[in-house]
C-alpha cells in the first residue's frame, strides 16, 4: 500500500512531469476512479490549464491550477503515476490519462480502485475534502505529536495508522516506527511516558527522513521491514523470532525482546 514515502515520491513524479506544462486532454479510460465528477467534468475542468506546483498531506497528493480547480489523488493500495510520452502503450489499468504540452503524458495507474481521483473547484473544496486528516506525519511538530498521542484511546499501532490523528502513515511504517522505538503495537497510547513520546516521536522522524529518500519503506536487511515476509522471521537487531498478529484488521509483527511489554 502506497504510504507517505510512496506518495512524495508521486509528488516528485508529478512536479517533474506535469509542473509548468498544460492539460491538452484528459481520457478517462475508468470512471469508477472518479469521485464527485464524471469524465466530462474532469475534462472541461482541467484541459487548456496548467498545473502549478503539486503538494502532499499524508498519503493525498493535491496538483493546483493557478486559480483554477485542484486535482487530489488517492493511491489506495495499488496505485501510482507513470510520466511518459503520448505514444507509449497505455497499460491494462491505467485509469486516467493526461496529455501534457512539451511532450508528456500523465497516467493515473491503480489495479484494485479503492481511492481514485477528486476535483476541488478551490480551497474551501480542498479542506472539506481533507478536513478529517490529522497533520502530516512529516512535517507534524513534537508538541502536537505528543497531544495527538495523549488523546486517543486504543493502542499505539491502531493510532499511528489512523489518518484522523497522523496523515501518513501505514502499516509497514508504524510497525518499523514501533520497532525502532522499542515499544509494543498493542501498548496503549496514552500510557506511554513523556520519554516514549519522545523517543517515538524522533523514530518516526529519522525513519520516515530515511524512506522518503528511498522514495518507498525500503525492506532493507537492518530494517525490519525486510524481515517481515520471511518463512521465519528474525528481528535483524537481536535475532529473536519475531512476532505476528493482527491488530485493527491489519498484520503486524514486532520483536518481543526489542519491544517489551508495559513497564
Amino acid at each position: 500500500m502506497p504510504e507517505l514515502p510512496d506518495v512524495e515520491g508521486f509528488r516528485r513524479v508529478f512536479d517533474s512531469c506535469a509542473r509548468g506544462r498544460t492539460v491538452r486532454h484528459v481520457d478517462v479510460r475508468d470512471t469508477g476512479v472518479l469521485h464527485g465528477t464524471g469524465a466530462r467534468g474532469l475534462r472541461a475542468a482541467l484541459e487548456g490549464r496548467r498545473f502549478g506546483r503539486p503538494e502532499r498531506h499524508g498519503k493525498w497528493l493535491l496538483a493546483p491550477t493557478g486559480d483554477g480547480p485542484t486535482l487530489l489523488l488517492h493511491f489506495g493500495m495499488t496505485g501510482l503515476l507513470v510520466c511518459g510520452r503520448p505514444d507509449d502503450p497505455v497499460e491494462a489499468y491505467d485509469r486516467v490519462l493526461f496529455t501534457l504540452s512539451g511532450g508528456h503524458r500523465l497516467a493515473y495507474r491503480d489495479q484494485r480502485k479503492l481511492r481514485g481521483i477528486w476535483l476541488a473547484e478551490d480551497d474551501a473544496g480542498v479542506s472539506r475534502l481533507l478536513e478529517r486528516q490529522g497533520p502530516d506525519a512529516l512535517a507534524v511538530g513534537r508538541e502536537e505529536f505528543e497531544a495527538a498521542l495523549a488523546a486517543r484511546r486504543g493502542h499505539l499501532k491502531a493510532a499511528l495508522t489512523d489518518q484522523s490523528v497522523l496523515a501518513g502513515l501505514g502499516n509497514l511504517l508504524a510497525d518499523e516506527i514501533l520497532w525502532r522505538a522499542g515499544l509494543r503495537p498493542d501498548r496503549g497510547a496514552r500510557d506511554l511516558t513523556p520519554a516514549d513520546r519522545r523517543r517515538l516521536y524522533a523514530r518516526m522522524r529519522g525513519t520516515l527522513r530515511s524512506a522518503v529518500t528511498a522514495g518507498r519503506v525500503p525492506p532493507r536487511d537492518t530494517w525490519l521491514t525486510g524481515h517481515r515476509d520471511d518463512a521465519d522471521p528474525l528481528c535483524p537487531r537481536c535475532g529473536t523470532r519475531l512476532c505476528r498478529s493482527r491488530m485493527s484488521g491489519r498484520g503486524t509483527v514486532w520483536c518481543p525482546r526489542c519491544q517489551p511489554g508495559d513497564p
